[in-house]
């Protein structure tokens, strides 16, 4: 299994200005362990998350790394890892395929892992998120932590069903590891 997680919203605390610098990454509670949980399977967990504060010019990329030091030394506090951090820089004004809603990054780490749609899930907490997912073929599991309670307040659109729904990060890896012990588990969680 291969999984793929948004960042903010998912892993830290989503903040509407962006996170900017490594103090303003706060991990949501649990999710660094939540990660280590996925760790002691052996499945792969790769971050696949849109930045577009690069090509709004708000930070750089070599901004951007030092904020991805400071979440996976906290990671590793909990005995964590991350596999590999996808990002898109791309602002909304000039997406590519790469930025969420493509599924461009999340293609990019199922060729890498050699993971096929079926044996890769996704934990986002957006629309976008589901529609990556949905666009590339893999599992989709909404976190209501970030922006996912609005969103699932809203209603999930039909093209991103079936969705299932966690209240945290460590609510969907519950679910993603009871799935595995399970003798239908390609099509739970």
């Amino acid at each position: 299994m291969l999984v793929l997680l948004d960042r903010d919203g998912v892993l830290n605390q989503d903040r509407a200005d962006f996170v900017k610098t490594p103090d303003e990454l706060v991990m949501i509670p649990g999710a660094a362990e939540a990660v280590a949980r996925i760790n002691a399977m052996g499945w792969p967990v790769v971050v696949c998350t849109n930045q577009s504060c690069i090509g709004r010019g708000i930070i750089n990329e070599e901004r951007l790394t030092l904020i991805h030091t400071h979440l996976r030394d906290h990671l590793a506090r909990a005995g964590a890892h991350l596999d590999d951090i996808l990002f898109a820089p791309d602002p909304p004004w000039a997406e590519t395929e790469r930025r969420k809603p493509g599924a461009g990054m999340l293609r990019e780490a199922m060729a890498k892992y050699r993971a096929s749609p079926e044996d890769t899930v996704f934990i986002g907490d957006d629309i976008r998120d589901l529609q990556a997912a949905a666009k590339a073929g893999c599992r989709r599991i909404l976190v209501r932590t970030g922006k996912g309670a609005a969103a699932q307040a809203k209603g999930l659109p039909a093209e991103v069903l079936p969705v299932t729904v966690a209240e945290t990060l460590n609510d969907a890896v519950d679910r993603l590891l009871a799935a595995s012990q399970s003798p239908t588990s390609s099509t739970e969680a």
